[in-house]
């Protein structure tokens, strides 16, 4: 970002509008900036001509709108395309678009790397450096739409399913979320938002009032032993605990609220039979989904992909109980854009060997 200047990208709709207040500007200034922004990708002040030449002087003088720095573009086969992402001080990230014949949904990151050590995930495993700013987060949508608008393709979803717990990136991640939910920037559904994360219960409370998105919970195991080793933050938030959170937000807010579970499918660790029926006693009368997601493997991993068979087996324990159950199609594997792959390159600053939150 060019230096001393606030990139645009981070301020949601109130925080424009506190900004144009400081430079005596009327709130319908919001409005024209912000389409020039998102409706008509104009990034240069000098063509927004219905402002001002003084306000367009003074935008410049003290605010920027830029794009991330990529390093790096990948496109596998299928359709996918993966951005490495510059974030300065030789860290790196990754956003992932996903296209299908009826969405295009592009996976977000909202940390430089991720401090929950999840074993079975190669972004925990590198460790972790900072939290990205909301204008980090909402420079990949942007990135991601200038790529594809001539291309005729469109990002209908946005999930924050890329690198990092966005939970605890709460003072980034809801002005970003606000921007994705506007009609003036990207006037996404709140079902057409989700929000992913591995269990960080106090902030998961503050989120069912916050914004209304969507949320998926990585579960991936149906007891707190296993839960334990798996995904160590259930150490701190074990499984009943987070279920209760769970339960505070599918009430939360007057319109109909579900929540994805997603459980990685692991070779003769989580993917018995008894542990779906454990997983069907654990999730029963709750409004939910359960994604199954076979395990994509990467380097120097202890774990490999359930069969196919056995996926089969377990999806259809669930589904004989009552449970909406779908195992996720294997996108962008070739290119490490799968889920669990996205690894960047991180600078490790907390050399942790517990999660400590």
């Amino acid at each position: 970002m060019t230096k001393d200047k606030q990139n645009l990208f981070g301020l949601n709709q109130q925080a424009l509008t506190e900004l144009f207040a400081t430079l005596g500007e009327k709130p319908y200034r919001v409005k024209q900036l912000m389409q020039w922004i998102y409706k008509y990708h104009e990034f240069d002040f000098d063509k927004m001509l219905n402002l001002s030449k003084k306000l367009r002087q003074q935008l410049k003088d003290t605010t920027c709108i830029e794009l991330p720095k990529v390093a790096k573009q990948d496109h596998a086969l299928d359709g996918v395309i993966k951005w490495v992402i510059d974030t300065g001080a030789d860290n790196f990230i990754e956003t992932v678009y996903i296209p299908s014949d009826d969405r295009g949904t592009l996976c977000i990151s909202s940390q430089v790397g991720c401090s929950l050590a999840c074993t079975f995930c190669s972004t925990g495993m590198q460790g972790f450096n900072r939290n990205l700013s909301t204008a980090e987060i909402i420079g990949q949508v942007m990135l991601a739409n200038h790529y594809l608008k001539d291309k005729d393709k469109r990002i209908s979803n946005v999930v924050f399913m890329g690198m990092g717990e966005p939970l605890l990136n709460e003072k980034a991640v809801y002005p970003a979320c606000d921007l994705l939910l506007d009609d003036l920037a990207f006037g996404l559904s709140r079902r057409k938002v989700t929000i992913s994360t591995s269990g960080v219960v106090p902030a998961l409370l503050r989120m069912a009032e916050r914004v209304p998105v969507s949320l998926a919970v990585s579960l991936h195991a149906p007891d707190d032993t296993l839960r334990n080793e798996l995904v160590p933050i259930n150490q701190k938030y074990p499984i009943q605990e987070l279920l209760s959170a769970c339960k505070v937000y599918l009430n939360a807010g007057t319109q109909e609220r579900h929540i994805l579970f997603e459980y990685v499918m692991l070779n003769g660790v989580n993917d018995s039979v008894a542990q779906a029926k454990k997983l069907v006693t654990l999730l029963k009368g709750m409004s939910a989904k359960v994604n199954l997601i076979p395990f994509n493997p990467f380097p120097k991993t202890q774990y490999i992909t359930s069969k196919k068979v056995t996926i089969a087996s377990f999806q259809d324990v669930l589904f004989d109980n009552g449970i909406r159950t779908t195992t996720r199609r294997t996108r962008g594997e070739e290119v490490d854009a799968a889920c669990g792959q996205l690894a960047g390159k991180i600078i490790d600053k907390t050399k942790r060997i517990k999660v400590t939150i």
